[in-house]
C-alpha cells in the first residue's frame, strides 16, 4: 500500500506484523524514456534531503532522467526503530521501493554505506533474475563490509563488553550530537552480507568518488574493493583533499559529472 503524505513524500508499507515499517521515498519519472532512473543510496544515519541525494536529483532533472530517493527504516522520514536496522533489513526497504516503481533502468549511486547496500543489491537483483537492469553503480566513500573490516577490528575492550552485555556500544559523532549506535545484530548481520569476499560481478561500469582525507572511511578500503571489481569496467577517482562527505562545490562537481555521464552513456 503507498500513500501519499502532506510534503509530497510517498510512503510504501514493507514487512508483516511486527516487521512492518513505513519506507518514505519521492520518485520523479524521467522526461526521456530511454534514460535510466538513478536511484539514491544514503549512508548510516544519513537521509534523502542531504545534498549529495538532492543534487542527484538536479542532476536527474538536468538530463531528463528519474530520479528515485528513499529513506531506509529509522532514517529521514521513514517509519521502523533505527536500532532494529541492519544491512539484510536497509537492502529488503530498497528493493521493495524499486520493485514498486519498477523501473527498466537504472544507475545505482550508493553513499558510503549506501555503497555497501547498492552492492549488495546487484547481487540480489541477479539472483532473482528478475527486476531493472542496473545499468551503472557511481560508490560515494563507499564503505562496503564497514562493520566487520572497519569498526569491529577496531572495538576497544569497553565496548566489546557493551555489545556482549547491552546488545550495542555508543560512538561520538563528527556528524550529529547524538552518538552512533551500533547494535550486535547489525554486526552480525553485517558478517552475513560481506562482499570482499570474492569476485564481484556487478556486469556494468562502477566509479568510485573517494576522499584521500576520509577519516571514516580510509582510501585503502576503495582500494581494498578495487581488487574485488577485476571483470567490470572500474574507475577510482581520488579526490586529494576530499574527507568523507565530499559535499563540497568542487566535490559536487565531480559527482554531477559522473552521473551525468552515466545517463549520457546509457541513451546510447
Amino acid at each position: 500500500m503507498v500513500a501519499m503524505t502532506e510534503d509530497g513524500m510517498r510512503r510504501l508499507a514493507v514487512g508483516m506484523g511486527k516487521d512492518a515499517r513505513e519506507i518514505a521515498y519521492s520518485y520523479r519519472p524521467g522526461e526521456h524514456s530511454d534514460a535510466p532512473i538513478l536511484v539514491w543510496l544514503g549512508g548510516y544515519r544519513s537521509d534523502m534531503s542531504g545534498t549529495k541525494a538532492i543534487e542527484m536529483e538536479t542532476v536527474a532533472a538536468d538530463t531528463g532522467a528519474g530520479a528515485l530517493r528513499l529513506d531506509y527504516s529509522g532514517h529521514g522520514l521513514s517509519g521502523g526503530d533505527f536500532n532494529d536496522g541492519t544491512i539484510s533489513r536497509w537492502l529488503e526497504e530498497a528493493i521493495a521501493v524499486i520493485d514498486h516503481v519498477a523501473p527498466e533502468r537504472v544507475v545505482l549511486v550508493g553513499s558510503s554505506m549506501g555503497g555497501w547496500i547498492a552492492l549488495r543489491m546487484v547481487q540480489e537483483l541477479s539472483r532473482r533474475a528478475k527486476g531493472p537492469k542496473v545499468e551503472g553503480l557511481v560508490l560515494i566513500a563507499p564503505a562496503p563490509d564497514f562493520t566487520h573490516d572497519l569498526i569491529e577490528p577496531a572495538l576497544t575492550d569497553k565496548e566489546r563488553q557493551s555489545l556482549s552485555e547491552r546488545g550495542y556500544f555508543e560512538e561520538m559523532s563528527e556528524y550529529s550530537p547524538e552518538p552512533n549506535i551500533f547494535t550486535r545484530r547489525l554486526m552480525e548481520d553485517g558478517v552475513r552480507n560481506r562482499v570482499l569476499t570474492g569476485i564481484i560481478e556487478t556486469g556494468c561500469p562502477v566509479h568510485i568518488l573517494q576522499g584521500m582525507k576520509d577519516a571514516d572511511v580510509p582510501y585503502r578500503h576503495a582500494l581494498k574493493l578495487m581488487e574485488f571489481l577485476p571483470a567490470d569496467d572500474v574507475v577510482l577517482t581520488m579526490i586529494r583533499d576530499g574527507d568523507h562527505r565530499l559535499s563540497r562545490p568542487q566535490d559536487l562537481k565531480k559527482m554531477r559529472a559522473v552521473l551525468a555521464d552515466f545517463v549520457k552513456q546509457s541513451e546510447k
